[in-house]
């Protein structure tokens, strides 16, 4: 059996980020990173953006170039899984059939993307947007004549890749289950904001709509049935309704969790010598009133993976990291400073209809998260103001010409 004293199994930016951040902090042993795709670590979000446009080569996507890992001494087993844990043992069986012994495991598995469960989903034309591979199929796709596509799922990957299609003049259908786009992640006036943006680039956006089943000729997709009845037509069908946290193996071997792996303030799971990071482990989270949650972004992936990199190094100190997202949408830059769970009232500064404003979420009076369209300047201060919770006065907030430095005092 082979043996390293890192194993970290996940590829993607939590597994690169831990095992760069392990060298950075003067591990000399033996690491081995384990990674499903056969590719080195690469940005994801970027896929959905800037890889899906053509606006940047594969190659600009890497986190490191693939020298750097032979340089660092890091090893990789690239397109394998782990299948099976045994954490007495601290050995793996992979998708290969080998064992691998470590001396501590980094999960970093992330997540895979929801299917579909209704007739149809297992036809030809059917697609994801979560690798490399997800997007070099549907890209052959339309490069081959799909004119018509039909995105499910009004979140922020269904959305971007809607912006996308909408540019090359597509017919884009974009189909949200519930009676507004990103409503499990922002408020209605974002929400409107966007449905207003995407109609007017030509995306026929329906709201409250429920997917019956995917209709096609028996090998490919041809159109989306909605319950009511109605059918869309589609030569490519995109599904962006979620992840579901690729967590099977450590469950299986006795870990906590259920919506993903439980871990603690270090990013210890409670099997021993086994941490967890990124989209796939659940927390405690401070910016969320302690709510245990898992919090899917390359910031909370890269943050959590120098966390372990320290407490393996000897340097252990509880997880705290401030959330921010991002979303490219059209010419609209979207940031995110905090989390919004449980506000109470929103703020709007600024005017949406100049594609530049600002939506502050407040619990208790406190500011606990602001989402901004087009406004740097709002996201840099803003995010004083949620880290100190700071309560200020709410015209002074919706006031435009108050910079929000101003209210770190208030």
């Amino acid at each position: 059996m082979d043996n390293s004293d890192i194993v970290i199994v996940g590829a993607g930016h939590g597994g690169a980020q831990c095992a760069i951040a392990l060298r950075q902090n003067g591990f000399a042993g033996r690491i081995t990173v384990i990674g499903r795709e056969p590719e080195y670590p690469y940005e994801r979000p970027p896929l959905s953006k800037d890889y899906f446009a053509r606006a940047k080569s594969f190659e600009r996507l890497y986190i490191r170039p693939p020298g750097f890992w032979a340089e660092k001494d890091i090893s990789f087993r690239l397109g394998t899984e782990v299948v099976e844990v045994d954490a007495e043992a601290r050995s793996l069986i992979l998708s290969d059939g080998e064992t691998l012994g470590y001396g501590t495991l980094v999960w970093a598995t992330g997540g895979d993307p929801r299917r579909l469960t209704c007739a149809g989903s297992e036809l030809a034309g059917v697609h994801s947007v979560r690798t490399r591979a997800d997007c070099d199929l549907l890209m052959a796709e339309l490069d081959a004549g799909a004119a018509r596509i039909v995105v499910i799922g009004g979140g922020y990957i269904g959305l971007e890749a809607a912006a996308i299609l909408s540019k090359r003049d597509l017919a884009v259908t974009l189909l949200e289950a519930q009676t507004r786009v990103l409503a499990r992640v922002a408020g209605e006036e974002l929400s409107d904001f966007y449905q207003r943006e995407h109609r007017d680039h030509g995306v026929d956006l329906r709201l409250g709509v429920t997917v019956d089943c995917l209709e096609g000729d028996g090998t490919r997709v041809t159109g989306v049935r909605t319950e009511d009845g109605t059918v869309i037509p589609a030569d490519a069908v995109i599904v962006g309704i979620g992840i579901i946290p690729a967590v099977a193996p450590l469950i299986r071997a006795g870990a906590r969790g259920t919506n993903g792996v439980e871990v603690d303030a270090y990013c210890r799971t409670s099997l021993p010598h086994i941490y967890a990071i990124g989209d796939c482990a659940a927390f405690a989270c401070d910016y969320a009133g302690g709510q245990v949650m898992r919090v899917e972004s390359v910031q909370n992936a890269h943050d959590m993976a120098a966390c372990v990199a320290k407490a393996i190094c000897g340097d252990a100190k509880p997880y705290k990291a401030f959330p921010w997202f991002w979303s490219n949408q059209f010419d609209l830059k979207l940031q995110t400073a905090g989390i919004n769970v449980g506000y109470d009232r929103t703020i709007l500064r600024g005017d949406p209809a100049t594609r530049a404003f600002s939506v502050a979420y407040l619990k208790d009076g406190r500011v606990i998260a602001l989402d901004c369209v087009n406004m740097m300047k709002d996201y840099v201060q803003g995010r004083k103001l949620v880290e100190v919770g700071v309560c200020p006065n709410p015209a002074r907030l919706a006031d435009v010409n108050v910079p929000l430095k101003e209210l770190a005092g208030d």
